[in-house]
């Protein structure tokens, strides 16, 4: 299989982090997240082995499953980046580094108690809904340092920070509305009500918004379209 258009990918989304985050006046510790979802197993290992993209995301339990043993390899971190049910949990639970989509307590009650079956404490991102829209999922804004409090009570979780899909723009420049609320919002949290615990991940922008993102204060970008179009 001939995979240029993925060395020329990945080189091109870099060279935008790097320009992003010299635009932001900050160093470059933007960790690069492939969303795997349209990815193929090839690609996958292509990614990681020769291009050195250790982080990839998946955004659907049962095609985790399918091809885990295919994709698991040392120095891959494999993260949970969609919408998780309740009842889904148990079967990832021990195949991922950290689950970008936590949005309810019920979801929190799971993972803890399927992490301590497995003596692990599962790293956790809480995600916003940022554009507060009714149909979509996460935590509306004004309810999430109350939400975040209420997760101190899990020994097995540990909350290292927060997650956000802004909602679809037109033009690029208004992500950033979206993603500056979010990154004032968990300053506001973590400073004034979680000031026990280490600085916070924000993770947000995709392939369309990640410059906008990094701009405004994304650690974690999360890239799939622009890794892998042909």
């Amino acid at each position: 299989m001939e995979y240029s258009y993925l060395e020329r990918n990945v080189a091109e989304v870099r060279a935008k982090i790097d320009a992003a985050c010299a635009a932001a006046g900050r160093e470059n510790d933007v960790m690069l997240l492939a969303a795997i979802k349209s990815a193929d197993v090839g690609e996958i290992k292509y990614i990681h082995e020769k291009l050195g993209i250790n982080n990839v995301g998946e955004n659907r339990v049962q095609q985790l499953l399918e091809r885990y043993e295919l994709i698991k390899s040392e120095g891959l971190d494999i993260h949970f980046i969609g919408k998780l049910q309740t009842n889904k949990v148990k079967y990832i639970i021990d195949k991922v580094s950290m689950i970008h989509s936590l949005d309810s307590i019920k979801l929190a009650e799971q993972i803890d108690k399927q992490a301590k079956k497995h003596g692990i404490k599962m790293k956790v991102l809480v995600e916003i809904n940022s554009g507060e829209e009714e149909n979509k999922s996460g935590v509306m804004p004004q309810e999430v340092e109350a939400f975040c409090l209420e997760l101190s009570r899990f020994d097995s979780l540990e909350l290292c920070g927060f997650m956000t899909m802004a909602p679809k723009c037109e033009k690029k420049e208004d992500y950033c509305k979206y993603f500056c609320k979010t990154y004032k919002l968990v300053l506001d949290i973590w400073t004034k009500k979680l000031h026990n615990i280490s600085r916070p991940l924000i993770s947000m922008g995709m392939s369309e918004s990640f410059e906008e993102a990094i701009l405004e204060g994304a650690d974690i970008v999360r890239v799939g379209r622009r890794l892998f179009e042909k």
